[in-house]
């Protein structure tokens, strides 16, 4: 195992997790800045212009003012589950960054399970989720919390769905593996399905628009940290920008290629790492449009969109999936069959969701006001 100056291996990983969180806290404020100007650019707006330069340092500002800020805990609440909840909901988001590659060898760990792992941790954060919103002695954290759990529950299935379709077709779940196989051609040319399936629930996951309702302000006020404040509500925002960059490296590296496609092994580092970060960031460009373009779902949109037809269809790919698969097929074959069959679920998808929206609804019976006197 390659460590930094031939330190040991437990050393070697400490520093470079250092570094990572130094970097993305750089990364996430910058995040916050494009964002703003991005959706002030979609509502015809100027977004931050004040401070600093071209308003640069707004985030600068900001952090500045959550870290003075004063940090108010509510008289009621449970000291050790409101102080800890925070931490369960930052530490697993970090705790991403250790498999997802920056360019090819370039990493934290390169693991076997790589894809297994950062699945497994991105889900432990909603244990903080329920621990903010049962400890605030808040209705509306609490509601907040429940509307998390569920919802993540919801969207956790098919997004697991999606990435086992890509390692069935990559034969690995070594996020590395995966990109080296994509140096031809990346996988969302044969699984745009499985794409289209992560990106929604990549949405979903990280509580964005329009499946921010548990933490609709209109609804729920703030959802389950309503009633934190200063560094400790930082920490929440903190880890909703690190969990969106890093799920755009993940599906940078799992379906666009990552740092091999195009020409990522033959051109170099630099190459590479230009890649991924024009990959990641298109990703987050589309997340904050999305964020401008559509309006806040119902729960009850929510979760019959997760159940009755993400999960259908996600397990119908990977049968399909299995069926190519598992004859042998020539390579050009079995990856054209993959490619049609992915393309057409993403028609029906399509088509279902244009029926949902289009359709008429049933409007409530008016009864006359005479007879319901009666």
């Amino acid at each position: 195992m390659n460590t930094l100056f031939g330190l040991p291996v437990a050393l070697d990983a400490l520093i470079r997790v250092l570094i990572i969180v130094s970097v993305m806290t750089v990364v996430v404020m910058g995040l916050i800045y494009v964002e703003r100007k991005v959706l002030a650019r979609f509502q015809q707006r100027l977004g931050p212009t004040r401070t600093g330069p071209m308003g640069l340092l707004q985030s600068v500002a900001d952090a500045l003012k959550l870290v003075a800020k004063e940090d108010v805990r509510p008289t009621n609440a449970d000291p050790w589950v409101f102080e800890l909840a925070p931490f369960l909901v930052f530490v697993p988001t970090f705790l991403g960054f250790v498999v997802v590659p920056f360019a090819l060898a370039w990493s934290v760990r390169d693991l076997d399970l790589g894809l297994f792992y950062i699945l497994a941790v991105s889900s432990v954060n909603i244990v903080g989720w329920v621990m903010a919103g049962w400890a605030s002695d808040n209705r509306y954290a609490m509601l907040g919390a429940l509307r998390a759990v569920a919802q993540s529950i919801s969207y956790e299935l098919p997004l697991v769905m999606a990435m086992i379709a890509v390692a069935m077709v990559a034969d690995s779940l070594n996020i590395s593996e995966i990109v080296r196989g994509q140096a031809m051609v990346p996988n969302i040319v044969w699984q745009p399905l499985p794409f289209l399936m992560f990106f929604i629930c990549m949405l979903a996951e990280m509580n964005r628009p329009p499946f921010d309702i548990p933490v609709g302000e209109s609804e729920v006020v703030g959802g389950p940290y309503v009633e934190y404040s200063g560094i400790r509500w930082s920490m929440f925002f903190l880890a909703e920008y690190a969990s969106m960059f890093i799920m755009a490296l993940l599906g940078a590296a799992v379906f666009l290629g990552g740092s091999a496609w195009p020409f990522g092994e033959q051109l170099g580092l630099p190459w590479q790492i230009l890649l991924t970060v024009a990959k990641a960031g298109l990703i987050i460009f589309v997340v904050i449009w999305t964020r401008a373009s559509f309006p806040r779902l119902r729960i009850d949109q929510l979760m019959s969109f997760s159940w009755k037809l993400l999960l259908p269809v996600s397990f119908a790919q990977i049968m399909v999936n299995g069926l190519i698969l598992v004859y042998d097929l020539p390579y050009g074959m079995s990856h054209t069959l993959l490619a049609v069959c992915s393309a057409a679920g993403v028609l029906f998808v399509a088509s279902a969701i244009n029926r949902s929206v289009t359709s008429p609804r049933p409007r409530p019976l008016l009864i006359p006001r005479s007879e319901a006197a009666r």
